[in-house]
């Protein structure tokens, strides 16, 4: 279980209540990450490897 404190919110949130945006967790073997909207809601993890992939992946992505 992931406490409350674990969770860090991304510098890029957007406006107003800034709650339009996921939320990453650092844990011992794996990277976890939730929809700071939804947090109760299914949790995604990766290995930090397949992290780093994942991340340049989406800085890959045309914006729209």
């Amino acid at each position: 279980m992931l406490t409350p404190g674990a969770w860090k919110k991304s510098s890029f949130s957007g406006g107003g209540q800034g709650d339009a945006c996921v939320e990453i967790a650092h844990r011992r073997v794996h990277i976890a990450i939730r929809d700071s909207k939804a947090p109760a809601r299914a949790i995604l993890t990766f290995p930090p490897s397949a992290f780093t992939h994942f991340i340049q992946a989406l800085k890959a992505q045309p914006p729209g």
